[in-house]
């Protein structure tokens, strides 16, 4: 099967995962010219943020907010312009792991504080205070499916609309007990910045249409884990192919049997 391709310019990139601090370093690893070295995400402070909400700012919060920075400052734009989509197969997991550990005890009174960071959208409220943002927001969910969700969203609100529209999709990693149910390693993510129409800036042009082929794999087996282990990194295969700067066809994965087939073509 197949569907109408929906198109949108690639203006700028964030990534922060494991082992990959930026997208300037992760794109030297994907093209091949560093070889990968697995190693914990650093995640810089959310100096954008003011004084008290940089305080309660989760490690979800410091994701959200890098990423987000460095799409918009690669792509040139105020961060407070574009729409936005938020996905996350679940969001903040140190967070959920906290609460469940109050409540398991006698006194089941929740802070203020982990109560408003539990709710799915917190993070995108955190960027709308630190970007001054007051564009519309989409957050979304989709378990190991949440990355292509984000970029059928994303993209079909750029040809909509035709405004810009920045993507950021993230997971966190949950502390013991609630790992062995959903082990993922640590947090990662990636944004896109999407525009309707090619620029200065523009890296590549994306469009997107739902298939039912199989998704690719990575032949880095240190990378095609990473991909396998944290649902954000489903987008490897098509930030490979931004990487090296060429034109190719990537499948990604989306809602089974459904796959996305995304043809990236090198500006």
């Amino acid at each position: 099967m197949s569907t109408p391709a929906l198109t949108a310019w690639v203006d700028g990139i964030g990534l922060i995962a494991p082992g990959l601090p930026d997208w300037p370093s992760a794109a030297a690893v994907l093209r091949g010219e560093q070889p990968y070295v697995a190693a914990p995400s650093v995640l810089p402070a959310p100096a954008w943020l003011p004084p008290a909400e940089r305080r309660r700012a989760s490690r979800i919060v410091k994701l959200v907010l890098a990423l987000g920075v460095e799409a918009c400052q690669a792509g040139g734009v105020d961060p407070a312009t574009p729409a936005s989509v938020f996905s996350s197969s679940g969001a903040d997991g140190y967070n959920c792991h906290a609460l469940c550990e109050q409540l398991a005890t006698d006194d089941r009174q929740i802070s203020p504080t982990r109560f408003h960071n539990s709710v799915h959208n917190a993070a995108a409220g955190y960027w709308s205070i630190a970007a001054k943002a007051m564009t519309p927001c989409q957050v979304l969910s989709a378990f190991d499916a949440s990355f292509g969700a984000g970029l059928l969203d994303a993209l079909a609100q750029v040809q909509v609309e035709r405004r810009p529209v920045l993507l950021i999709a993230y997971d966190s990693e949950y502390p013991e007990p609630l790992f062995s149910k959903r082990p993922i390693p640590d947090c990662a993510g990636l944004a896109l910045l999407l525009a309707p129409a090619p620029g200065a800036q523009s890296l590549a042009r994306l469009s997107l249409q739902i298939v039912d082929q199989a998704a690719d794999v990575l032949t880095d087996t240190a990378l095609e884990a990473l991909r396998q282990s944290i649902p954000a990194m489903r987008s490897l295969p098509l930030l490979q192919a931004l990487a090296q700067r060429r034109d190719m066809t990537t499948r990604i994965d989306y809602l089974p049997p459904l796959q996305l087939a995304i043809d990236c073509v090198a500006c």
